[in-house]
């Protein structure tokens, strides 16, 4: 028998206290936290009981050249924070910021492609499909309308179509500004729904029918793109990548080919890269973002050639980089500490100094599984605590 409802106690707590007693266990790290109850109760938690921590370490300094992003990024060393329990991934980053820097920086260029919603609507046959369809295309600009109204910094920018037997799916592009807006674009896109029932006669089964796609890893994705769709090289000298990646250009080239592009064809995955999300994911962590998104920002490529000069050419693609800097857990006061650390001004500088990150991480791990010093590095930096190893001795 359930003896009391969570949800009724007033207070973190005194929730904690029961769950205490009831499992006759004490809780007393997860107790602190310093963010206010009431910041985060119906917003970002329910249930709340405390908090978990992860280890913070920092990566960089990194440099990007101007590129496709604002100018003012020239000449500017950012810091990248990483929430993680893997050890050698901060030391590993950071070397790869080092080729970089060496290299005279990276170039990077980000694109809209817009957060998405995916609603599936039932049709009486493959004609009502196409005539709703139609109806959709024809009538963009009312959508948009009733969608806009439901928030000052949202945009819609297209819908996409699919339909199949009796099924009609659509797909929804927002611009939610420096939001990652998820929550922001599921409202906007009800009220498009009831405008396109009342129209059609469409049957709107579901707001989000996998089409978005949110959170999964998905093919749609890869091609379309979602949320930000981001680039980012470097040109490394000959000396960088021997002095500072103890490899050649030429051993980095070849494992990129067999390892990421090969070896990602022969076992089916949708990520031609060594570890986007090791990347992703502990900045996500660090700076609040959601972090299942993890999934779509494991998707992209990773492609190096060897120059005629010698020289490397080095990069990396994220078609699917769902964040934001405003909203959810971004708000709460470490991860606004941490969204201060990497000194970006909006979302499109986020996701540039983001996939730079990910670039230094490609670099180094690659780098290392080229030298074959992947397994000491996680012996003496990852488990063995005793040994005070310093990272250049490694990575």
């Amino acid at each position: 028998m359930i003896k009391s409802n969570l949800r009724n106690f007033p207070s973190a707590q005194k929730r904690r206290e029961f769950l205490e007693q009831e499992l006759d266990i004490k809780l007393d790290k997860i107790s602190g936290f310093n963010f206010p109850e009431e910041q985060v109760l119906g917003r970002n938690i329910e249930n709340l009981i405390g908090s978990t921590q992860l280890p913070l370490g920092v990566a960089g300094p990194l440099l990007i050249r101007p590129g496709g992003v604002k100018a003012h990024l020239r000449g500017v060393l950012r810091y990248i924070p990483l929430a993680t329990t893997e050890g050698a991934l901060v030391a590993s980053v950071s070397r790869g910021c080092k080729a970089i820097a060496e290299s005279g920086g990276a170039e990077v260029f980000v694109e809209e492609v817009g957060i998405t919603r995916g609603p599936v609507f039932k049709v009486k046959n493959l004609k009502g499909g196409l005539e709703t369809k139609k109806w959709i295309d024809d009538h963009f600009p009312d959508i948009a309308k009733i969608t806009e109204q439901t928030s000052n910094h949202l945009t819609l920018k297209k819908i996409g179509c699919r339909l199949v037997g009796r099924n009609l799916f659509a797909r929804f592009y927002y611009d939610c500004q420096e939001a990652m807006g998820m929550n922001m674009v599921t409202i906007a896109t009800q009220q498009a729904i009831e405008l396109i029932e009342k129209q059609t006669k469409a049957k709107c089964i579901s707001v989000a029918g996998n089409f978005d796609i949110d959170k999964n890893s998905a093919w749609l994705n890869f091609i379309s793109g979602r949320g930000k769709r981001v680039w980012a090289e470097v040109i490394l000298p000959k000396s960088a990548v021997k002095e500072v990646l103890k490899t050649t250009p030429q051993k980095l080239a070849e494992i990129v080919y067999r390892k990421c592009l090969l070896g990602s064809i022969m076992s089916g995955s949708l990520g031609f890269n060594a570890h986007f999300a090791n990347i992703v994911a502990a900045i996500f962590a660090a700076t609040g973002q959601d972090l299942a998104h993890t999934v779509e920002g494991s998707l992209g490529i990773t492609t190096a050639e060897v120059l005629d000069n010698g020289n490397l050419h080095f990069s990396v693609y994220l078609p699917s980089l769902v964040a934001g800097t405003i909203g959810g857990g971004t708000s709460l006061p470490t991860q606004q500490e941490a969204l201060k650390l990497m000194k970006v001004n909006g979302v499109l500088e986020y996701a540039a100094v983001t996939s730079t990150a990910v670039l230094a991480g490609e670099l180094s791990l690659l780098a290392s599984e080229a030298e074959g010093s992947l397994a000491k590095a996680h012996q003496q930096l990852g488990r063995n605590q005793k040994l005070k190893v310093k990272s250049k001795e490694v990575f």
